[in-house]
């Protein structure tokens, strides 16, 4: 009787640790910094330099920042659930919306974001669409994107390397 109770606890035990451990995501969590060399930069503009990353369930807790050509920074931090649930934030001034769901087939992230500001007297909207992918066995994060706003549409890749 004893053995057998002992092998039910040790398997219930098994189980939630496994849980546990499929909960964490660790291909994304951490601390990651733009790899320079193999990212190429749009001119002048703000670019993503730095992302800190906390993936704990269907929570997704950043950090982002944003640097400019004169090495000024502009960190925000977004909380987002993984169901595709909007989520608003106001950034330096600026509303922010943004989307964030979870690939079934291969665990990638995806977040679709809006930015509304002003230029020249105009408001602005900025739609971003991202593709996060974090690299099996290896210290590298890829954020495929497509920018989009009323005089174009701009896509890029930035290469991340894993800081902590």
């Amino acid at each position: 009787m004893k053995q057998r109770n002992f092998k039910l606890i040790f398997t219930f035990l098994l189980a939630v640790t496994a849980l546990s451990l499929q909960a964490e995501e660790p291909g994304f969590s951490g601390e990651w910094k733009l790899n320079r060399e193999k990212t190429v930069l749009q001119g002048s503009q703000l670019f993503l330099s730095k992302l800190v990353i906390k993936v704990a369930g269907d929570s997704l807790l950043t950090t982002r920042t944003y640097e400019n050509a004169d090495g000024q920074q502009y960190p925000f931090v977004e909380n987002l659930t993984l169901d595709g649930k909007e989520h608003k934030i106001v950034i330096y001034d600026m509303p922010r919306t943004t989307k964030a769901t979870r690939s079934a087939s291969d665990g990638s992230l995806m977040l679709d974001s809006n930015t509304t500001f002003y230029r020249d007297g105009q408001e602005t909207v900025l739609n971003s669409k991202e593709t996060w992918k974090a690299e099996p066995g290896k210290a590298l994060l890829t954020i495929s994107f497509v920018t989009k706003m009323a005089n174009g549409e701009f896509p890029g890749i930035l290469y991340l390397d894993r800081v902590k």
